[in-house]
């Protein structure tokens, strides 16, 4: 804003003492001040409100303005409430150095001068960003992104003293301004965006965090061909991202919150960038995909695999082990696979979460998430995994036809994978939805791929089998009795859990005897009375008492192998 045009707002009630010829000076702050050299606080292009506190005598008014007109100020404005009329020898100074010099007459408060300038300047700052910002979105609609998402946010922050960032479904930072993120903040804004998105509430969604507030803008991803209101929102919340700015957007006016939709959209253009790229990826896995499950020769799948190695890993000497990950999003007690609403196709939706959920957190730069390739069919996602070869790993390949073994060498675990994912995205799936992953061993050759995938889906069974929205399940569980479990129909392991366990329930409600969590300290001891009691903090006595009640509210015997093995399903199963 110009200085004249505070001369002319009636409602200041600013009078001009000199510098008329000055009057088109941009104002870009306000500050006031009562310090004899307050020049350590000056930036340039400020209003000074004075109240004239520093001004001992004449002298002082000399040094005060030449300071002033030395930091680039744009005027001064003092005030008349102190000494009545300004002096004329701050006039003469002001004029000496070309200051323009206002007087604010006593009935105006320098309060209402400085929220009259910071509104007005605060809007001029939207503008011209709002005008950056539209003309980074027409660059980046016809050519190449120019540094990303990051020159947008870095523009918030400097044009509106906005901090923002960039955040995946799950958390994981993808772009910011300044300082990022700490992880586990991240991963609260995405579960507090998630689950609003799920209550069909309309952004920007409000979140406090560790007594800081957050406004959450949904980042709508429109590279599949769908209008986003056409589209599930049970699918859209698990793929968009979402932009988090430090601020509450509550009370604020609606050119500022239709300038951070501008941004938003400019960031889903590079989004729908960076799926574009990994187009090559998923054609190679698909492509993988379709040789294993059609039963094509070893030699044929390693050389497709030959090419996607440099494509994965640019610069790998040798081929890499692979690893395989399946993944499946289910809605509803029906157990409807996720992806058949309007613009999606069964198994898209597992593929992105799984896209995202497989990107390495210590892997830096934008794209370190393009170092998977993921396919999707039917109602699964699959991963082709690769993985660094391991020196001095046992052998260079397998038997033709061999299952997959586990190399030794670093390598995905079921666990590891949710770790850091699965409150965010348990707020996502709200109570209708289930992410379940299933993790193979790593193999180094072609012929060992079919048995990984084989692998990788009966873990992801095991992982189904279990309570919870977000579950996985790895390689090494399937050589144990878990392996046959989700293959026992729904019925019969409600009819068997309850024979078995049921009548020991109802005993702990009445009486909190606690006889399940003995029992299962009992198998998990191997039925050594002495380590279940230590384990318990029992006597022993009062250990034989329990599992006597144990028996005979069941009629099992627990000295029995049948019976224990019984207890111990039922267990798992419940």
């Amino acid at each position: 804003m110009r200085l004249r045009a505070l001369l002319e707002t009636d409602a200041l009630g600013l009078r001009l003492l000199g510098g008329e010829d000055e009057l088109d000076r941009t104002v870009r702050g306000v500050m006031t001040t009562d310090l004899r050299d307050p020049s350590r606080y000056l930036s340039g292009g400020e209003l000074v409100l004075t109240g004239l506190a520093w001004r001992r005598d004449s002298a002082d008014s000399e040094p005060f303005v030449r300071i002033l007109a030395s930091a680039g100020v744009a005027g001064l404005a003092a005030g008349e409430a102190e000494l009545g009329a300004i002096p004329d020898d701050l006039v003469q100074a002001c004029l000496r150095h070309r200051l323009p010099l206002f007087a604010v007459n006593e009935s105006v408060a320098f309060a209402t001068i400085t929220e009259h300038v910071v509104r007005q300047v605060s809007g001029e700052r939207a503008g011209d960003l709002a005008a950056v910002v539209d003309r980074h979105r027409r660059l980046m609609t016809s050519g190449p992104a120019g540094g990303g998402p990051e020159v947008v946010l870095d523009l918030l922050g400097s044009d509106l003293d906005l901090r923002a960032w960039v955040l995946s479904p799950t958390g994981r930072q993808i772009a910011g301004a300044g300082a990022p993120l700490p992880a586990e903040v991240a991963a609260t804004l995405a579960g507090e965006h998630l689950a609003a998105t799920r209550t069909g509430r309309r952004g920007p969604h409000r979140a406090q965090v560790r007594n800081t507030t957050y406004s959450l803008f949904p980042i709508r991803n429109t590279g599949r061909g769908a209008a986003p209101a056409a589209r599930d929102v049970r699918e859209t919340v698990l793929s968009d991202w979402l932009l988090a700015v430090e601020a509450d957007a509550g009370d604020w006016p609606a050119a500022r919150l239709d300038l951070l939709q501008g941004v938003t959209q400019l960031i889903a253009v590079e989004r729908d960038r960076r799926d574009a790229a990994r187009t090559v990826r998923r054609r190679l896995a698909q492509e993988v995909l379709e040789l294993v499950q059609t039963g094509a020769a070893p030699a044929e799948i390693a050389a497709r695999l030959r090419v996607a190695a440099p494509v994965l890993l640019p610069g790998l000497g040798t081929a890499p082990h692979w690893q395989v990950v399946v993944a499946r999003v289910d809605w509803g007690e029906e157990g409807a696979p996720a992806g058949k609403g309007p613009g999606a196709e069964p198994g898209q939706v597992a593929q992105s979460l799984l896209e995202e959920i497989l990107v390495d957190p210590a892997a830096s730069g934008p794209d370190s998430a393009d170092r998977i390739a993921v396919a999707h069919t039917g109602d699964e996602a699959i991963a082709l995994v690769p993985l660094p070869v391991v020196p001095g790993a046992d052998g260079d390949a397998d038997e033709e036809g061999a299952a997959p073994q586990d190399t030794g060498g670093p390598g995905l675990h079921a666990d590891a994978l949710l770790a850091t994912v699965r409150e965010p995205l348990s707020a996502g799936l709200a109570d209708d939805g289930r992410l379940t992953l299933g993790v193979s061993a790593a193999v180094h050759s072609a012929e060992g791929l079919r048995g990984a995938l084989e692998e990788a889906r009966h873990a992801r069974r095991v992982a189904a089998a279990r309570p919870g929205r977000v579950c996985a399940a790895g390689h090494h569980e399937l050589a144990s009795h878990v392996l046959l479990l989700p293959f026992v129909p729904d019925d019969v392991r409600r009819a068997f859990t309850a024979r078995l366990l049921d009548p020991l329930r109802d005993y702990d409600r009445r009486h909190r005897a606690e006889l399940i969590p003995t029992l299962e300290a009992f198998l998990d001891s191997d039925g050594s009375w002495t380590r279940c009691a230590t384990r318990l903090h029992l006597h022993v006595n009062t250990l034989r008492y329990r599992v006597g009640r144990i028996e005979q509210l069941t009629g099992r015997d627990l000295s029995r192998l049948e019976d224990k093995l019984d207890f111990f399903l039922a267990l798992r199963m419940s």
